[in-house]
């Protein structure tokens, strides 16, 4: 090639590259407005969004992209309990207060207040593979990353040199859990008995008999174990804080045949003081407490032992494949809002509702001579370094009188409904009642219990 050739070669190659960086520029300064970008086809998903979010329901109920739809195409107001009408404005007065359910609906204002950094729109190919491309894995590796700089910075667990596996909620790894620790003892003839201290959460019995099996068998109470044999293979549920009372339990049972499961659900600030990091054998936390997104059925266990946490792997393998894309995919962005600041925002306006709440109801209970509540004393915090108040997700309500035998039948007279002590194999002389839901369902309770009192 002459010089001559050369040199137009490369004058040609010089145009080209900078009508490419021209071009490139064109189209981003065409998406990009000042501080904004041009929406493209995200744009319709972004404002059916925000049209629907924009349905008040008059401040007692919520409209969602899945609501059902009527006239209009507009989806129609889904009402709070004791609300009705069309845009959930009429009160329903001979309403029961409900108080059973543990939906943690008091967290939605701060969600609703974060709106912006919380929201996701998600590209109809979104991850659609079943795992992810780093390996053959079913777990997002930064939102593991995100998990682990929140307990670091929460300071209630520790998660160095340790496992992570997700998990459809608490619900799904409390039994993969179970089978993981009781195929420990597949070696021997031995069924695993699997126990927790009364009053214990009903679905470790309820799940461990639903998922009947050879190798383990729900036995009750685990004081009642205290004096096995040293070769019984045993499983204990730990509860910390304990659901129905709040209180911080314990493993009861030693020695190298006793295995524990400690479920962490409420240990965060919102629900307890955290005087110091848990480091136990098997963790499991959910973000339905945390975060207060109950529907997206997330959760996660930190775990010791390598060969626990292989079993439970193939459990949740089988089982499920994994948690979703999109479920993981939500965790990831809740987590980002939550640490944007340590977590102060969301803690502080958890605790601040919670005591509150926990304050004024106790505040009525204290007038009667029929009902009292479980005691719960302050307790030095290390996440808000001082002695924090108690603010349990739920109170658990005796009935004092001798011919108040079932107390969950006295509250359901009076218009409030709670779940039956029994079912946490109490005495039938004690109720749960729920703190964690809306607004107006704590504030109706507040109503039902003040006129119940005022009787006495």
């Amino acid at each position: 090639m002459t010089a001559a050739a050369k040199i137009q070669s490369f004058k040609c190659i010089i145009f080209l590259v900078s009508a490419s960086i021209i071009l490139n520029l064109y189209f981003i300064v065409n998406l990009y407005e000042g501080s904004e970008w041009n929406l493209s086809w995200s744009s319709k998903a972004a404002r059916e969004a925000e049209a629907v979010a924009a349905i008040s329901c008059s401040g007692h109920g919520r409209a969602y992209l899945d609501s059902q739809v009527f006239y209009g195409n507009q989806p129609v107001c889904e009402c709070n309990s004791c609300f009705s009408g069309p845009d959930c404005s009429l009160f329903l007065p001979g309403c029961a207060a409900d108080a059973e359910s543990g939906d943690p609906l008091f967290l939605e204002p701060f969600w609703m207040k974060h709106a912006a950094s919380s929201a996701i729109v998600i590209a109809g190919w979104h991850r659609m593979s079943y795992r992810f491309t780093h390996g053959s894995s079913f777990i997002s590796q930064e939102l593991e990353k995100k998990i682990r700089k929140l307990h670091s910075i929460t300071g209630n667990a520790v998660t160095e040199n340790r496992f992570i596996i997700f998990g459809a909620g608490s619900t799904q790894l409390l039994n993969a859990a179970v089978h993981a620790l009781s195929s420990d003892y597949n070696s021997s003839s031995s069924t695993a008995r699997v126990v927790a201290s009364m009053p214990f959460y009903p679905l470790y019995q309820e799940q461990t008999d639903y998922f009947e099996s050879v190798d383990y068998k729900f036995e009750g109470d685990a004081n009642l174990w205290g004096n096995a044999s040293s070769d019984t293979h045993l499983v204990e549920f730990v509860t910390a804080p304990n659901n129905p009372d709040g209180q911080m339990n314990k493993a009861v049972l030693k020695g190298p045949y006793a295995k524990s499961i400690y479920d962490h659900a409420y240990f965060w600030p919102h629900f307890a003081a955290i005087p110091a990091p848990a480091d136990e054998e098997l963790m499991i936390f959910t973000i339905s407490k945390l975060t207060g997104h109950a529907g997206s059925r997330f959760g996660w266990a930190v775990i010791k032992d390598e060969a626990v946490y292989q079993r439970m792997l193939a459990y949740i393998g089988l089982n499920t494949m994994g948690v979703s894309r999109e479920c993981q995919l939500r965790a990831f962005k809740l987590l980002k809002v939550v640490l944007e600041d340590g977590g102060n925002n969301i803690f502080e306006f958890g605790y601040n509702t919670m005591k509150k709440r926990w304050e004024n109801l106790s505040k009525i209970i204290s007038l009667s001579s029929r009902f009292s509540l479980q005691e719960i004393a302050p307790q030095y915090c290390t996440y808000f370094k001082k002695i924090r108040p108690p603010s349990p997700a739920y109170a658990w309500v005796k009935c004092e009188r001798e011919e108040d035998k079932d107390c969950y039948e006295i509250l359901k007279a009076a218009k409030i409904i709670g779940r039956e002590g029994k079912k946490f194999r109490a005495e039938a002389r004690f109720v749960r009642l729920s703190l964690l839901k809306s607004q107006d369902d704590f504030d109706l309770l507040l109503h039902r219990l003040d006129e119940l009192i005022s009787k006495e």
